[in-house]
């Protein structure tokens, strides 16, 4: 909730929120909240892990690539480890998915990338 509070606060609020069927996120506080604020809720398919597939592949990236090669024991050195490993993502790590690109070249590029066509 407070998360969420936070993102409201800061970015305002959008027309629709989707997430997937998680307890967090279709707990009576959450789903209050956003239609107090007149946001549209909307939850992927219950068992649909394609609706999703791209963040889950992001989260199996970072915990295999950075999370779990350190001992973290604090929330510092978990905010610097993500971080380093964010800003390598974006800009260093070249995506066969974006044609050997970082996500930052085909964010600048004049060329849009279908993630869908091989």
């Amino acid at each position: 909730m407070e998360t969420l509070e936070k993102a409201l606060a800061r970015y305002g609020t959008p027309e629709t929120f989707n997430t997937d069927q998680g307890s967090q996120f279709t707990g009576f506080a959450f789903t209050g909240r956003l239609r107090e604020a007149g946001i549209r809720i909307l939850m992927d398919g219950r068992g649909r892990c394609m609706d999703n597939i791209f963040i889950k592949r992001l989260w199996r990236s970072l915990k295999y690539e950075a999370v779990y090669l350190h001992e973290i024991a604090d929330g510092f050195t978990t905010r610097r480890v993500i971080a380093e490993w964010a800003g390598f993502y974006n800009t260093q790590r070249p995506h066969s998915a974006l044609a050997g690109r970082t996500p930052a070249e085909a964010y600048r590029s004049d060329t849009p990338v279908d993630i869908f066509e091989p």
